[in-house]
């Protein structure tokens, strides 16, 4: 099956997974409003994360593949922070990409995006392929959203939306050492918003201007940082892996050394093959990025920057004072084991919440023939969600409106409601035809009263993929659903 960006965006809009922003209003580049299904999916997402990285995390266990035992631990910054975080992480002077309009379509564009972008007068070409576009010299443009704080709204007022979660992290690093009792190493982790005003936002959700991360900071002893780095890149790779990324689709690139960030040691991304893209071209998903001791050193010295050698410096003005200066705070870390005091270095895996969304959604895409009601062959669409992500976990139905079914269905309903499983009642419509509709949400498990239930107790329970049926005891249906979201 060749799968189309054109009917996965169709089928999001149409079963309330995501819709464009200000619809009714002509809508607003760069922004997208997830719908119910939407909602719960990328709360599953977010949740799932949470829950293998964080809170199910085994402090006391060593991994597999783990130098040493880590604690893991939560944190929630603001999206506002003081503008001289970004001006010491370096973000206020290297945050930009370069941008270039055309004097004929009037229209902006990123320049490296540019042999790949339609142009606005003729789409069947690419940007500046003869055209007729007079494209200016490429120019710096700032990535960050600025914002006003304060009623007087001056440029001394003026603040950022945080265009990365990362910053906020870097700079409770102490407060986090301080109030709670994790010893190198540890993560920090965060679930947050953030904002980048991108010049050309574009397929679909993949590239946005208010975009969810899943972030991790891990701080550890510089002699440890390769070996950590290593674990932190094969772990979440195979993450996506368990939640059902086809191997043939998802891949882990080391960056080449000119693609590294200032504040890179190495990175390695997680890439997918979005199906907007052309064949055997991947996306990111998520970078896996060795920060060593950039950004501790940032917010306690000032902005640093490479000099000749590759050594990191605080950059200076001309009249040799620093350009942007630190906290001044000490943020090193002290051994009490070994009576050490040093700055740790920083493994950083960072994931795209809508980003990854979008890549489960695009591979549970699936179109198959099944017979109807009547034996005849139907054009079946699937959405094939792990369990543990799959926005409905089950569907109970009635079989017919009367004999007492509707209301053992209803009270099945209940119980799967109170276990804590996002389910759905439906008795409208022929059997075949409820399958269907939820087959096309990704609800993994229907179950249906029949006419039998009333005799032995016992409901059918049917497998989205497989579609094998099974009749289960009323009395183990909720043991049996739960049983089977976590196999």
């Amino acid at each position: 099956m060749t799968r189309s960006m054109e009917k996965i965006v169709a089928l999001c809009k149409r079963r309330g997974f995501i819709f464009q922003n200000s619809e009714i209003y002509g809508g607003q580049n760069g922004f997208w409003d997830y719908g119910p299904l939407g909602t719960e999916l990328k709360r599953n997402v977010r949740d799932v994360w949470y829950h293998d990285m964080v809170s199910a995390h085994n402090e006391l266990q060593q991994p597999a593949g783990a130098p040493s035992t880590f604690q893991m631990v939560g944190l929630e910054s603001a999206l506002i922070m003081h503008p001289q975080v970004w001006k010491c992480s370096g973000h206020y002077d290297l945050f930009h990409d370069m941008m270039v309009d055309c004097h004929a379509c009037k229209g902006r564009f990123r320049q490296d995006h540019i042999p790949n972008t339609p142009c606005p007068q003729k789409p069947s070409k690419m940007v500046g392929e003869h055209t007729g576009c007079q494209l200016t010299e490429p120019r710096e443009f700032n990535l960050m959203m600025k914002t006003i704080l304060g009623a007087l709204g001056t440029e001394e007022d003026a603040a950022f939306l945080r265009p990365e979660t990362a910053q906020g992290i870097f700079v409770n690093f102490k407060n986090v050492c301080d109030s709670t009792r994790v010893k190198l190493p540890f993560g920090i982790c965060q679930v947050g918003k953030s904002f980048r005003n991108e010049i050309t936002p574009r397929n679909f959700t993949f590239r946005s201007r208010e975009f969810e991360q899943m972030e991790i900071e891990f701080f550890c002893h510089p002699s440890q940082s390769r070996e950590w780095y290593t674990y932190w890149r094969d772990r979440r790779y195979n993450w996506y892996l368990n939640l059902g990324i086809a191997k043939d689709r998802i891949i882990l690139r080391d960056h080449h050394q000119d693609e590294l960030a200032h504040y890179s040691v190495g990175t390695a991304d997680i890439e997918y093959a979005f199906p907007f893209l052309s064949e055997g071209e991947f996306g990111e998903l998520e970078g896996v990025a060795h920060r060593g001791d950039f950004d501790l050193r940032s917010h306690t010295e000032g902005k640093l920057t490479k000099n000749a050698a590759g050594e990191l410096e605080v950059e200076k003005n001309a009249d040799g004072t620093p350009k942007h200066r630190g906290s001044g705070k000490d943020l090193t870390y002290f051994d009490d084991q070994t009576r050490e005091r040093f700055l740790p270095h920083v493994i950083e895996p960072s994931a795209g919440a809508d980003r990854g969304t979008l890549a489960f959604i695009c591979e549970a895409y699936h179109e198959d023939q099944q017979p109807d009601e009547k034996g005849e062959m139907q054009e079946r669409i699937l959405m094939k969600f792990h369990p543990r992500l799959a926005p409905v976990k089950a569907a109970v139905f009635p079989l017919i409106k009367k004999e007492g079914m509707p209301e053992k269905a209803a009270e099945i309903f209940g119980e799967l409601k109170v276990a804590g499983l996002n389910c759905q009642y439906d008795q409208q419509g022929a059997i075949g035809r409820r399958y269907r509709r939820q087959d096309e949400i990704g609800t993994p498990f229907c179950i249906t009263v029949d006419g039998d239930t009333a005799k032995d107790n016992c409901v059918t329970v049917r497998d989205r993929d497989s579609l094998q049926q099974d009749r289960v005891p009323v009395s183990r249906i909720v043991d049996e659903i739960v049983s089977r979201l976590k196999a």
